[in-house]
């Protein structure tokens, strides 16, 4: 990887996609450090405490959400809408049909995925002020004429403008940079979010130098192990081999060729992931927005949220999330690789898989494969769930929040994907001074 970056800055147009980055990504940076008036951050980050979802949306944001900041909301609204027009184009067949126009088609899907932005970062910043700043009264209304209704319309029109802005980032890096700028907005903010964690556990060193010293080591060591199981297994897939037969076109030849289908592990990525904590989380800010202090919000707290403890709450937490899991990385499976659809393509480049009939047999050859690759993915996903909480329980809990859940895939993912474009952006470039 550092071969590929030292390669990379030698070449001018590359260095200067990088240097584009970077900029934007510290225009994102300085936008987490702006302060919003009317929110009291004491008592809004108490609220956040115990809340695994928001937990994992505060070190995506870089620590913004806990601090209420511009940029509170970040990418989340962006990825959410991505995520549900993704869906719909699966299962509405006018957005199906649209998706399939080539370019055209995929201007007017980003168009809609940008109104619907805009939607979910109004509901979402209405549902985490109502939710969280109200039970520890956290509004500072003497700021807005005592009117708490005109602090909450200030605070979420500056909070959807802030998400509006991230999305905006995100595209220009994405246009301009190297890399998926989502991914890359994403990647920076858990990060920074790790880092800060780590320089206040050096704060520490000089009042307790023997703990926190041991404590930090302690911390790296088990980080570089679970890094290096992340890359191992993210790296691992099934190659099945397909081999094309001979054509021959007018005077050439054409096949005779054999390739292979990788069907990776975690093909799926964090979706599963995402999608599972979301569902966990929205009962209780639906409860906490319309029924506050209710039967039902006071037993959902107790008995559906992923508390530190070990209780039976917490038990059921754990068996709720799992089951969501393996039941969102089979319906995302699906959605990333189709054995019909592939079992088509084969056919009609007249391609087999040696000792499988073309057609159907092909189909169900693929489908076993793929569901039996998604179960193991299934559990690598739950492990990553449970995984470094169980393993950071010593720590101090700032270090187990950054990395609870998904944030080391998270960043591995990214790190990887970084890497790839930087490889491609090299390959493309020597292919172009070759053909010249």
């Amino acid at each position: 990887m550092l071969q590929t970056f030292k390669n990379a800055f030698k070449v001018k147009e590359i260095r200067k996609k990088v240097w584009m980055m970077l900029l934007l990504l510290l225009v994102f940076r300085i936008g987490c450090y702006i302060p919003v008036p009317g929110l009291d951050r004491v008592a809004f980050a108490g609220q956040m405490e115990g809340n695994d979802f928001l937990t994992l949306m505060n070190s995506i944001t870089g620590g913004s959400l806990m601090n209420g900041t511009f940029f509170a909301l970040g990418i989340g609204p962006y990825i959410n809408a991505s995520i549900i027009m993704q869906l719909l184009c699966v299962g509405l067949p006018p957005l199906e049909r649209l998706s399939k126009q080539g370019e055209e088609g995929q201007k007017k899907i980003a168009r809609y995925t940008r109104y619907c932005t805009i939607l979910l970062a109004i509901i979402q910043s209405i549902g985490i002020i109502v939710n969280f700043a109200n039970e520890g009264d956290a509004i500072q209304d003497y700021l807005f004429l005592n009117q708490e209704w005109l602090a909450g319309v200030f605070m979420v029109t500056v909070y959807t403008a802030g998400a509006m802005l991230v999305m905006w980032l995100g595209e220009r890096i994405t246009d301009y940079g190297v890399g998926n700028g989502q991914s890359m907005i994403i990647f920076v903010g858990i990060i920074s979010t790790a880092g800060q964690a780590v320089l206040n556990k050096l704060t520490q060193i000089p009042a307790d130098p023997g703990d926190a010293i041991w404590e930090l080591v302690a911390f790296v060591l088990v980080c570089a192990v679970i890094f290096f199981a992340v890359v191992y297994v993210d790296l691992s897939e099934r190659k099945v081999p397909v081999q094309y037969a001979k054509q021959i076109k007018g005077r050439k030849m054409y096949g005779g060729q054999s390739s292979v289908i990788p069907i990776r592990i975690s093909g799926s990525g964090v979706m599963p992931l995402i999608f599972a904590f979301s569902i966990l989380s929205f009962p209780q800010m639906l409860a906490g927005l319309f029924w506050p202090g209710s039967g039902f919000d006071s037993w959902w707290t107790k008995w559906m949220t992923g508390s530190t403890t070990f209780v039976p709450g917490r038990i059921i937490y754990t068996v709720v999330l799992c089951l969501l899991i393996f039941a969102f990385s089979f319906f995302y499976a699906q959605m990333q690789f189709n054995p019909e659809d592939v079992s088509k393509s084969i056919q009609q480049n007249g391609g087999f898989i040696q000792g499988i009939r073309p057609g159907k047999a092909t189909e169900a050859y693929l489908k076993k494969i793929s569901n039996r690759i998604t179960l193991f993915g299934a559990i690598y996903l739950s492990l990553v769930a449970f995984v470094p909480s169980i393993a950071f329980a010593w720590a101090s809990m700032d270090l187990v929040n950054v990395f609870s859940t998904t944030g080391i895939l998270i960043v591995v993912s990214v790190a990887m994907e970084f890497e790839k474009q930087l490889q491609a952006q090299l390959m493309m470039k020597n292919y172009k001074g070759f053909l010249k």
